[in-house]
């Protein structure tokens, strides 16, 4: 018998705190704590996207500069092919 009350005790206090929650997460206080939370998420999201487009644009710069020395690295090994052929 002792078991169904405690029971029920727990589940009327969790009812309570759970609407005390419900009433806490409501409130204009934890409104103005989401929306900087939520402002902060953004400053860091544009943060991390400009760090994002940095890196983009270094690495496409370098497979531009690791393509031109490929592009020079073949002219030469085919004009010594060529030379070595004339001699």
């Amino acid at each position: 018998m002792m078991k169904h009350y405690v029971k029920l005790a727990c589940f009327v206090g969790g009812v309570l705190f759970g609407s005390a929650g419900v009433k806490m997460l409501t409130s204009k206080d934890a409104k103005k704590v989401y929306t900087h939370v939520t402002a902060a998420g953004l400053r860091m999201k544009d943060s991390v996207m400009e760090t994002v487009t940095s890196l983009q644009e270094n690495a496409a710069d370098i497979l531009a500069d690791a393509k031109d020395i490929n592009e020079d690295r073949t002219a030469k090994e085919e004009e010594a092919q060529i030379e070595g052929q004339d001699a």
